[in-house]
């Protein structure tokens, strides 16, 4: 199965992305490894690994401790060594994902904004954490909604959450070198 694995981390000058090679990869603990080997003074990193274009994984390390895994098909830990790797011990989201916070504003949401962060049914069946990002703007539902979405592949959803947390030039000019 072929894979990318971005790895982007911030600091106090924005972000970086780099190209992870997880080849021999023992287990998440390697993983983790060497995503905080990216940079390890860095607060947050975040890995995304796309496979086969089907499969979409992201973990997060906050200060190199923490890590948080969401997969968005339990399929991939069935179907791929390196899904079992990244997410055999991550459990299904919870129903109710963390609150997201409250727009103030007298101004109705627009109807694609709330079409965009609506789950949608699809027969994949998430693992992990979905409220890994939102922190970062990407909330739980919006996070579900983008890799339910027909038609989105796992490329198009990594570039899209890379957009809205900051990190999206960064990422786009690694898939191009």
């Amino acid at each position: 199965m072929s894979h990318f694995a971005a790895a982007v981390v911030r600091d106090r000058e924005g972000w970086t992305a780099t190209e992870l090679d997880l080849t021999g990869a023992a287990d998440l603990e390697d993983v983790a490894d060497r995503l905080r080997d990216a940079d390890p003074d860095s607060p947050l990193s975040v890995l995304f690994v796309e496979a086969d274009d089907t499969f979409l994984a992201i973990l997060r390390l906050d200060e190199g401790e923490d890590l948080r895994v969401f997969g968005s098909d339990s399929a991939f830990i069935a179907e791929s060594r390196l899904g079992a790797l990244l997410l055999s011990d991550a459990e299904e989201p919870t129903a109710e994902p963390a609150a997201v916070a409250v727009d103030d504003t007298d101004e109705e949401p627009s109807t694609v904004e709330q079409e965009e962060d609506t789950p949608v049914a699809t027969d994949a069946d998430p693992v992990g954490d979905p409220d890994l990002l939102t922190d970062l703007g990407v909330p739980a539902p919006r996070l579900l909604s983008l890799c339910g979405r027909e038609g989105m592949l796992p490329a198009d959803v990594i570039a899209e959450v890379c957009q809205l947390i900051g990190c999206g030039d960064e990422v786009e000019e690694l898939r191009d070198a």
